[in-house]
């Protein structure tokens, strides 16, 4: 357990320590079919162009100020470039930097608000109509600065600096808008699609937000009808207007292929309730309570906004997440820890986590070994806020739950009753935050599971550990049982240490079946994020 402060935020996501397919110590795989600087791809005549150079640089964005904050990393573009022009062929713009200024156009389809500086004069530089354009020098800075602003809000999204101010400690991506330049250059196509560039949940996001949009947009999130006063909780068989409702919803989100307009809580409609339940990560039952029908009625554009929060989040994971042979991944929302090993996931647990005072944090880190019939050393914290109390009303109170005292502190000993249960998974990090076995099974029948002063709960400890070491000869299934008798403490230094990324997704596309599941804003990270990016538009 941690000493009882603080949280954090994730992902899935700035989950690896390396750096993203273009960051600044990779190269892309580029054929060398354009003219080549060093190790900088030009566009098609480039050599033969017009040259930029610093001073022009320098007045350029005294002219246009609102662009200063991108003047660092265009001024560095074109160093590597030596000053040559990167958005003309010959006279004109090129293909490029036509479907580049498409793209800004679309922002709106990347869960992105934001509107580039000065786009009403980029807009002249495209419309044909328009005869008195900006010089070339200014049209050239302006599309490498609008390239700029897309390649950050796009592929990276927050700076590392702004994110952990709001508790989002896992690594960052380090990418390089050089590579990238090169890179679509090359492959103009990357611009829709490259998941070298963004995590692949990203895109999966990306296509419900566009599902989402059309609902909104045709008017089919209708209201449910609910009268407080006289409202009970709905059981198949059970008929009223209001069930007339609820199946529309569910045809319109997806879980029924089809709208009988029955006002009868049947059969089929029983099959889509328990896929709503199932995609919000809900108890799998028939019964309808006040508190789900709310959660139906949240309006559509909360919904969308969810969507791009967690777009935002994808932006931030480096994307060789997904190709790891190894990982365990937690969502602290979902209540959910996965394992996944050659692409497979080998083990999905419900888990526990942190209460909203003491949260659990997002981060990463190393799991390097296993305890089985672990000792639990008590937190300071826990020792001063709560046992001090409970002691001094009960002398027997150490002795009655297998606790003892050892050099000044508070631990209790192995056995069934420990509060890590029999195993635990460590991962050195700085909050002493680790996954662990528990003996309140019970805590795992809440919809709603933050009980843990900031440990990870898992429900199917016992599998995972079976699971991790499945290949290691020196742990046969006979020795884990052995280890797990609750007699003595048993280490077990891994072989292999096994990342594990600990993030925080309010929304998440099921990789096989493509449906989007939302889960509760259980530490209040989305209104955080919302604020951060869209203080300026409110939510309903």
């Amino acid at each position: 357990m941690r000493n009882s402060t603080f949280l954090f935020l994730f992902i899935v996501a700035g989950f690896l320590f390396s750096s993203s397919g273009f960051a600044n110590n990779e190269k892309p795989n580029l054929p060398h079919k354009l003219p080549l600087i060093g190790n900088t791809l030009l566009p098609k005549k480039s050599l033969t162009r017009f040259n930029v150079d610093s001073v022009s640089i320098m007045q350029f964005f005294k002219t246009y100020s609102k662009l200063k904050k991108y003047q660092k990393d265009v001024l560095e573009l074109y160093k590597k470039r030596e000053y040559n022009t990167i958005w003309y062929d010959d006279k004109r713009v090129s293909e490029f930097g036509h479907l580049l200024y498409e793209k800004v156009d679309l922002l709106k389809e990347q869960g992105i608000e934001k509107k580039m500086p000065y786009k009403d004069e980029i807009d002249e530089i495209f419309n044909e109509n328009v005869t008195d354009k900006p010089s070339q020098i200014n049209t050239e800075l302006l599309l490498t600065s609008m390239y700029v602003f897309y390649a950050s809000n796009v592929y990276s999204g927050e700076d590392a600096a702004t994110l952990k101010k709001i508790g989002w400690y896992l690594p960052t991506k380090n990418i390089s808008y050089s590579r990238i330049l090169d890179s679509l250059i090359v492959d103009p196509a990357r611009l829709n699609q490259d998941e070298h560039l963004l995590f692949g949940q990203y895109y999966k996001l990306q296509d419900v937000l566009k599902k989402y949009r059309t609902i909104e947009k045709n008017n089919l999130w209708n209201k449910i009808d609910i009268d407080s006063a006289t409202y009970k909780e709905l059981k198949p068989m059970d008929s009223s207007a209001m069930v007339g409702q609820i199946r529309t919803r569910l045809f319109v989100v997806g879980d029924l292929k089809q709208d009988s307009k029955r006002n009868v809580y049947d059969e089929e409609m029983m099959a889509g309730i328990l896929n709503y339940k199932k995609r919000y990560g809900l108890k799998l039952n028939y019964t309808l309570t006040r508190e789900h029908i709310d959660q139906m009625n949240e309006p559509v554009s909360n919904r969308i906004r969810t969507i791009m929060l967690n777009m935002e989040r994808c932006r931030w994971i480096p994307t060789k997440l997904a190709k790891a042979n190894e990982y365990i991944m937690v969502n602290i929302p979902s209540f959910r820890l996965f394992y996944v090993k050659n692409g497979k996931y080998e083990i999905v647990s419900d888990v526990f986590v942190g209460t909203r005072m003491t949260e659990t944090v997002i981060f990463s880190g190393m799991m390097d070994r296993i305890v089985f019939s672990p000792y639990w050393n008590v937190p300071q914290s826990i020792i001063d806020n709560e046992l001090k109390l409970k002691i001094a009303g009960d002398k027997n109170y150490l002795e009655e739950n297998n606790m003892e005292w050892n050099g000044g502190r508070v631990r209790q000993k192995p056995g069934p009753k420990n509060s890590l249960g029999l195993v635990k998974f460590m991962f050195p990090n700085p909050n002493d935050i680790y996954l662990h076995d528990t003996p309140a099974k019970s805590l795992f029948e809440f919809e709603k599971r933050t009980f843990s002063h900031g440990c990870i709960n898992v429900k199917e400890a016992k599998p995972l550990a079976l699971a991790i070491l499945k290949d290691n000869p020196d742990w046969p299934v006979e020795k884990i049982d052995k280890a797990m008798s609750g007699e003595k403490e048993t280490p077990c230094v891994l072989k292999n240490k096994i990342p594990i990324y600990i993030g925080y997704f309010t929304a998440w596309v099921n990789d096989e079946t493509g449906e989007i599941s939302f889960f509760a804003d259980v530490y209040d990270r989305d209104k955080q994020l919302d604020k951060l990016l869209y203080s300026d538009v409110v939510m309903k």
